[in-house]
């Protein structure tokens, strides 16, 4: 008993100073990198939770800005039936600036490092279930136009139903120093 007073606290410290690490050891790798152009139509196919385009146009162009996109995005509604309320098949067209590694420094380079970005935490579980096919298709379609590593995409969606529990999605992505503006457009 007396052994369980001290290991588990002392469990927990560790466990916090690790996971403290990991964090500030994403954002301590200062690179070199420039912004390329990606487009994408994404169409949003699901069973379980279903979105407006305008909805959907929003709850992408949110994914994107976290994942490191420019802040010059275009995220424009396309093929919409529906002009109120849900859409059977929700789509946007998306045109955007990453950053991907320069290798050696150039005039178009700008100062980026590794950002863990984490969809699920503190965020309402229910609320995350809820989005698992969205998550899923993200991790497929979207998270490969980016520098990413370390990338934990488990989604177990489950057509019709919400599961808590079954939705991870995390990743650390290249991003641009946080004293470098965002936006190069004048």
């Amino acid at each position: 008993m007396r052994y369980r007073k001290v290991l588990v606290p002392t469990a927990v410290l560790l466990l916090g100073v690790w996971a403290a690490t990991s964090v500030a050891a994403a954002g301590s790798e200062r690179e070199s990198a420039v912004w390329t152009p990606r487009e994408l139509t994404f169409t949003y196919k699901a069973f379980t939770t279903k979105y407006s385009c305008d909805s959907l146009r929003s709850k992408v162009k949110d994914v994107l800005l976290k994942l490191g996109a420019r802040a010059d995005i275009q995220v424009r509604t396309v093929g919409c039936t529906n002009l109120t309320g849900v859409d059977p098949l929700p789509a946007v067209n998306i045109k955007m600036q990453v950053l991907q590694p320069a290798g050696a420094q150039t005039a178009q380079s700008v100062p980026a490092s590794w950002k863990s970005v984490d969809f699920v935490m503190n965020r309402d579980p229910a609320d995350v279930a809820g989005e698992c096919e969205l998550m899923s298709q993200i991790a497929r379609e979207v998270l490969p136009l980016f520098a990413t590593r370390n990338v934990q995409a488990n989604t177990t969606c489950v057509p019709r139903t919400v599961i808590i529990g079954t939705t991870e999605l995390k990743a650390d992505v290249l991003v641009a120093q946080s004293n470098e503006p965002r936006s190069t457009t004048r």
